[in-house]
């Protein structure tokens, strides 16, 4: 039975969305029908296809309501937008259906699995905010809740743990049809920590054990966790908040970190081994992932960040999009992850050059320029001497650009998008480190008219950044301090409607 909110979201989006102009959204990046988006959802096959579901207010571009957005895809790149699959319409969610996640049931329906709201008036007047877990089944279009929510309570919570910071389920089912599910809380500490639950049938729960902790290292509140092994390792993600910055490896604010370590299933213990940062750019946060069927980890995030989500161009009628979605692999010891390779089936009009030299100056090549393309550049030193600096510039004309510098005998690269013509005075520079190869670099280059997608060193590193240049602000341009030699290969990315 669909409530009256659901349906007036339903029909907000039948009336609104085609007045949004198709130009000022992304061609192949998810976006929202209208109005705001945020953390995404759901990410799962349902017979046969992917689906994403997306935090979502459609009816401003501000984070209000929490509603779950819809949309589907059989190649990660052309997708279809579907209706609005829960409002905060019951007891069990009145203020809002927070994130949580999806899988399909033996029986062929599809079961999320959430986080609903209620907020309470206190005896002094404060107003707080408990957070619990609630189930809702369907078929790929429509969703029923379950009439027990909430499934878990503030009562499943270890001692110590918070009833207010409770949320964000990924529940998946193993092997021997038990269901399994990490979800963020805050300790008693003051500090973010992943608990883990199973269930036979996902509809009653029991705790098991608290998987890892912040400990007031990486950030506050771990929000969003994401758990599954991955060539021989165990991987869990989480987005902190409050993070404070570690070298140039972790910045302050709202991030993401990658724990790495090994998984006893039976004692119920992971054994942390290694931490990094998942993407080392300003506007990547809340990842979830998938395993498709041919074995690969994929993962989406939000393209935004919390601290700079406010600073919005004048007009616009839906904000917010999601990150292309990736391959992830551990080489080395480290999470890598590049675009999902079905985004090469939308390549066209290939403009290449090699060893291109660059020499204390700027250049501009023919034919490589504009703003929903994958650019690759690899550079590497011109002589016996190591140049001094490189950079690429994109999104630029006369006045706006966007520059990614590479110092190799510091081993660090700088993006700087203070140019890209956002109206307010944000967060615009990112440096971090890559792995040194002798002065060597290879970068791919992600943009969809609004964002740049970075990869260094086939993966090693990601950085992803909104951009707000108008579009027609396409041109391309290489420096060098320096003598160096480039390779440059670029495609126009096509995607039909």
């Amino acid at each position: 039975m669909i409530s009256e909110k659901l349906q007036k979201a339903r029909d907000f989006e039948d009336q609104y969305v085609p007045r949004v102009p198709p130009e000022t959204r992304p061609v192949f990046h998810i976006s929202g029908g209208i109005g705001w988006i945020n953390d995404p959802n759901g990410f799962s096959i349902y017979k046969g296809e992917y689906h994403l579901f997306f935090q979502y207010h459609p009816y401003s571009t501000l984070w209000g309501p929490m509603h779950w957005g819809h949309v589907k895809t059989k190649d990660f790149i052309r997708w279809e937008r579907l209706p609005v699959a829960m409002a905060p319409d019951t007891d069990a969610d009145p203020d809002g259906c927070f994130s949580g996640s999806a899988l399909e049931l033996p029986d062929g329906r599809q079961l999320i699995l959430y986080t609903g709201v209620l907020r309470k008036r206190q005896e002094d007047g404060t107003l707080l905010e408990y957070q619990r877990q609630c189930v809702a089944i369907g078929d790929g279009i429509d969703y029923e809740k379950y009439e027990g929510n909430p499934v878990i309570t503030g009562a499943d919570v270890p001692p110590g743990g918070s009833l207010l910071d409770f949320r964000d389920p990924k529940i998946w089912q193993e092997e021997d049809g038990t269901f399994r599910a990490v979800m963020g809380n805050r300790c008693a500490d003051g500090a973010g920590a992943v608990l883990l639950y199973r269930s036979q049938d996902a509809l009653h729960w029991e705790y098991e054990t608290t998987l890892d902790a912040s400990r007031n290292e990486y950030g506050r509140m771990w929000e969003c966790p994401d758990f599954f092994a991955l060539d021989g390792r165990q991987v869990l993600l989480v987005s902190p908040q409050e993070m404070r910055p570690i070298g140039l490896e972790f910045h302050a604010g709202y991030g993401t970190v990658c724990l790495l370590g090994s998984w006893d299933r039976k004692a119920l213990r992971f054994t942390r081994e290694q931490v990094q940062a998942i993407d080392y750019g300003i506007d990547f946060y809340a990842p979830q992932t998938l395993e498709t069927p041919d074995g690969r980890r994929i993962m989406i995030a939000w393209m935004q960040n919390w601290t700079t989500a406010s600073s919005q161009p004048l007009g616009i009628r839906c904000f917010g999009e999601m990150t292309l979605p990736r391959e992830l692999n551990v080489r080395d010891g480290r999470l890598v992850q590049n675009p999902v390779r079905e985004l090469e089936n939308y390549r066209t009009d290939r403009v290449a050059f090699q060893h291109v030299p660059v020499s204390d100056g700027e250049i501009t090549l023919p034919g490589i320029r504009g703003r929903i393309l994958d650019l690759t550049v690899t550079i590497r030193p011109r002589g016996s001497e190591l140049y001094r600096r490189f950079a690429v510039m994109v999104g630029k004309d006369g006045e706006h650009l966007t520059s990614i510098r590479y110092r190799p005998a510091m081993g660090t690269v700088r993006v700087d998008r203070s140019r890209c013509g956002f109206p307010h005075d944000i967060v615009h520079v990112r440096e971090f480190f890559v792995r040194p190869r002798n002065g060597e670099l290879k970068i791919r280059i992600i943009l969809d008219r609004y964002s740049a997608e970075l990869f260094f060193n086939d993966g090693e590193q990601a950085a992803t950044f909104v951009l707000y240049t108008d579009d027609h602000a396409d041109a391309i341009s290489f420096s060098a301090e320096g003598s160096v030699e480039m390779d440059v290969e670029q495609y126009t990315i096509r995607v039909p409607s």
